[in-house]
């Protein structure tokens, strides 16, 4: 009997705010939703953007205002919302339009047979002199240099980027400021934030889990998809000595891509439990819940946090897309609205999933997702908000372009759709079931994806399952996009809107439309229409992937043939507690007096500690044991 992986906390942060209780996805449909409502996402993010900070019972702005909720929105709402989603990258991250370079230069003496001559510090002076110097001492401090001949120079120059916008984190959060961050990279700070929102926004009392679960059933899978490439991690390593910086000690350590799990494991969760990372470009996050999900199932792992944060938004990271042709670059979004006579284009739409494109635009996003086996859920009484039976995953096969589209996510989407049928019907699938697309922007994307969603859904009989596409409004966040698509999704439930693409105004001429309805706008199906959502990913380097999300509604009701009344009803006594808590949590991150999770020597062990014998081994601070009774399955062949 497989165990069904339910998902038991989510939570992180992206361009439209903190994603726990539905926030970000609140902020893209707020217009649509009651007053009360709004004003609880607009005062979470005048928090988070650090608009003004909650002080005995009023909103104290910068000035030392003190004001009322009402008053803080009224007064500040078009700003706070200015503040997020896909906009024109903001000073605080670098300036678009001075970006520092250097260029090669060779200078040479105006006049024929004189040579050049200056002057630096002596310890400024290269350990090497090149041959054609003549070094003279003028100073204890300061040298004359002479050169006979041409001197190879970089001279510090700046540019402005072509490609202005981005799915910026909102501005004004500074994740470092939140916790001893330590010079941690932009990535690590995000993963601290978003992790420990996953885990307090269950409600659930970790300690408390770690009770009832072995050490070794609590597993960690998360990663990004170019590693830290800030000025902390990698691309301070890179580019420090042609900087004439130093290499600090955690330039090379902190900027692997599977740092993500070694923080959660470390300074969060004090896991020992399994960890792993797997990484397959936009589909990382697909990657590392197909292993959370096949290891619940198996029941191998009870406990999973599945993760990624990626913060990608660097001027080498958006030149290196540039210059493959894959981003929205001003002048290509200028010609697309033809607009002659605007200096810059309405940055906010330049991500356009299927219309007429130009390319997509970059973003950056912390996203955690608590996953439980059934059981275990059910006797802690957490709340389950959706549940997750499978993950595809496959390449593309022989490829000419690596970066070129393959047959890969066909397979990947149409698998799904058969495993989802076997679960809901054909009329669930084709009828209550609604598709997350990859939906990049870019215009090779819009006919070689739509094409894989056109065949998968008429194959099966659809003729118009809903397709949506989280970037219109998030950008791409890399390796972190899939869990952007799966916590905006987990939205729908709770509020029956499916987010449209309204970026777009209409779908592309040489888009494929068969079975499927691109939703152009936002819509009302209700709480309780969709049973399923299928979330896909389309890879670069040929790393396809497609998640069966299950709602919550069909989880609980496939949970009702697993579990009797009785202990449902002892369940639901347990969760109202642990509803509460979590409320509780949601309204003191509205108000800013929750700190995330940061344990940094908390508990630390060493062998010597622990008490091993041929049957267990016990470790201080965890009630159940790590069991070494383990099965042999080749039994036969010994």
């Amino acid at each position: 009997m497989a165990r069904l992986p339910v998902i038991v906390g989510f939570g992180g942060i992206n361009s439209a705010g903190r994603t726990s209780f539905h926030q970000a996805y609140r902020r893209i449909i707020l217009d649509l939703l009651p007053q009360a409502i709004q004003q609880e996402v607009l005062l979470d993010l005048a928090t988070i953007t650090n608009i003004a900070e909650y002080q005995n019972g009023a909103w104290l702005t910068h000035d030392g205002e003190a004001l009322d909720a009402e008053t803080l929105i009224d007064t500040f709402g078009e700003e706070i919302l200015a503040r997020t989603l896909i906009r024109r990258i903001h000073p605080s991250l670098f300036d678009v339009d001075n970006v520092v370079i250097h260029k090669s230069s060779a200078l040479t003496p105006v006049a024929e047979g004189e040579k050049l001559s200056f002057s630096v510090k002596t310890r400024s002076l290269p350990d090497n002199i090149p041959a054609n110097w003549q070094v003279k001492e003028l100073s204890k401090t300061h040298s004359e240099i002479t050169v006979d001949g041409t001197l190879e120079t970089f001279i510090k120059d700046s540019k402005s980027l072509s490609v202005k916008a981005a799915g910026q984190l909102p501005t004004g959060f500074d994740p470092s400021k939140l916790y001893q961050s330590r010079n941690h990279p932009r990535g690590l700070q995000m993963t601290v934030y978003g992790a420990s929102d996953a885990i307090l926004s269950s409600g659930l009392d970790w300690d408390k889990v770690r009770n009832v679960v072995a050490p070794d059933q609590v597993a960690v899978y998360a990663a990004n998809s170019i590693g830290q490439m800030d000025d902390l991690g990698f691309g301070g390593m890179l580019k420090s000595a042609l900087m004439g910086k130093r290499t600090t000690s955690k330039h090379l350590p902190l900027g692997y891509a599977q740092m993500p799990a070694d923080f959660v494991n470390a300074y969060i969760l004090g896991s020992v439990g399994n960890v792993g990372t797997s990484i397959g470009a936009c589909a990382t996050y697909f990657f590392n819940l197909e292993r959370a999900v096949e290891q619940i199932k198996a029941g191998k792992v009870r406990v999973a946090m599945v993760g990624g944060s990626d913060a990608p938004i660097t001027p080498e990271i958006i030149e290196g897309f540039r210059t493959m042709g894959a981003l929205a670059e001003d002048t290509a979004l200028l010609a697309l609205d033809q607009l002659e006579n605007q200096k810059e284009p309405d940055h906010t739409r330049s991500c356009r999933p299927f219309a007429q494109n130009c390319g997509f635009t970059i973003g950056e996003s912390s996203q955690w997702t608590l996953l439980m086996d059934d059981e275990l859920a059910i006797e802690l009484g957490a709340t389950i908000h959706g549940a997750i039976p499978a993950v595809y995953a496959y390449a593309d096969g022989y490829k000419k372009s690596i970066s070129a589209p393959g047959v890969g996510n066909y397979l990947t989407l149409s698998k799904a759709m058969a495993y989802l049928k076997n679960i809901i019907g054909v009329d669930g699938l084709t009828d209550r079931t609604f598709i997350q697309a990859h939906g990049t922007s870019t215009p090779q994307n819009r006919v070689t994806e739509s094409h894989v969603l056109s065949q998968a859904a008429t194959s099966f009989g659809a003729t118009g399952m809903p397709v949506t596409a989280m970037k219109a409004y998030l950008g791409h966040s890399q390796g972190t996009a899939g869990g952007d698509q799966l916590h905006l999704s987990l939205g729908v439930w709770a509020h029956g809107i499916l987010p449209g693409i309204i970026t777009s105004n209409a779908v592309a001429d040489d888009v494929y439309t068969d079975g499927i309805k691109f939703q152009l706008k936002h819509e009302e199906y209700g709480k309780d229409h969709f049973e399923a959502a299928l979330l896909n990913s389309k890879g670069f380097g040929g790393n396809n992937a497609t998640a069966v999300l299950l709602s919550p509604n069909k989880a609980m009701s496939m949970l009702r043939n697993r579990y009797s009344d009785e202990q449902l009803a002892t369940y639901q006594d347990k969760n109202k507690a642990v509803q509460e808590a979590a409320q509780a949590y949601n309204q003191a991150m509205i108000r800013g007096e929750i700190e995330p999770i940061y344990r940094f020597g908390f508990n630390v062990l060493g062998g010597e500690e622990l008490d091993i014998t041929d049957k267990k081994i016990q470790l201080p601070g965890y009630q159940m044991p790590v069991d070494l009774n383990v099965e042999n399955e080749f039994d036969d062949l010994v």
